[in-house]
């Protein structure tokens, strides 16, 4: 077992030749997980544009400050998912507030509810994108398909026990969305 502080070999690496200034290595991060970052930004802002934007700028700020991520505090994937969800957040915030200013529908409880909201889901998404595929199998077959149990574990041919054991972890990963 790794210890906790011994960061990912790929992410050390990749935040290495980042503060080297190598270009290639952007680009390799930006293939790996511009996904990720556009559909967390997508997520938050509800506006394809928006997304574009805030994943832009995150890849930017990236390149422009590769030193402010630090491997030892967590993988890189965490990092550039809270930097795309502090940057898509400020974004909401900010043109909701010049829409309201403009005398726009709402309130600035019902933003804070709007950002809240957008915060909560996009972190949702984030955790059942990263949990394992036989978690995420479990949770979307009970959900999306509407099995039990049972008809879980049939489906994915394991036991009834090892089906709830899925689930119940699962949701206890989802739960923690409305933590952050």
């Amino acid at each position: 077992m790794r210890k906790k502080d011994a960061p990912p070999r790929w992410d050390r690496k990749m935040q290495q030749r980042l503060a080297r200034g190598e270009a290639a290595a952007l680009g390799e991060l930006y293939d790996r997980f511009a996904s990720l970052v556009h559909g967390l930004a997508h997520r938050v802002l509800g506006d394809e544009h928006a997304a574009d934007t805030v994943t832009r700028d995150v890849f930017a700020h990236v390149w422009q400050h590769p030193d402010t991520y630090d491997p030892r505090q967590g993988p890189l994937r965490s990092w550039l998912a809270a930097l795309t969800n502090r940057l898509a957040v400020e974004r909401l915030r900010t043109t909701e507030t010049a829409a309201l200013a403009r005398g726009g529908p709402g309130t600035t409880e019902d933003l804070e509810r709007k950002v809240r909201h957008a915060s909560v889901a996009a972190r949702a998404d984030y955790i059942v994108q990263s949990m394992p595929a036989p978690l995420r199998a479990a949770l979307e077959l009970a959900y999306f398909q509407r099995r039990d149990y049972r008809q879980t574990a049939a489906d994915l041919g394991v036991t009834d026990e090892e089906a709830r054991r899925r689930l119940r972890l699962g949701l206890q990963l989802l739960a923690t969305a409305h933590d952050a």
